[in-house]
């Protein structure tokens, strides 16, 4: 294999351990905490409502959009790990 060739593997691999790992955030916050937990987090007060219900109202969509801070800030650091950073 050649080391371009392995150098996108690599990369590829990388990058879908990343999305891994934020689809596992997700779905943690947005079913696990909202829907599954959402009984052992009722007797804990956030904002005048239980942390369950947080979760499914508010959390689940912050973390969402902190996730998709988080991916944009790692790739651009794949990126230029791997010499694929864009010149400004």
């Amino acid at each position: 294999m050649s080391d371009a060739s392995s150098n996108a593997v690599l990369y590829w691999k990388a990058n879908l351990r990343l999305i891994l790992g934020c689809l596992i955030v997700w779905a943690l916050v947005s079913y696990g905490f909202a829907i599954l937990l959402r009984p052992l987090l009722a007797g804990i007060p956030v904002g005048g409502t239980d942390l369950g219900f947080w979760f499914a109202q508010q959390g689940s969509i912050l973390t969402f959009i902190a996730l998709i801070f988080f991916y944009a800030w790692r790739m651009n650091k794949l990126d230029e790990q791997f010499g694929l950073a864009e010149e400004e």
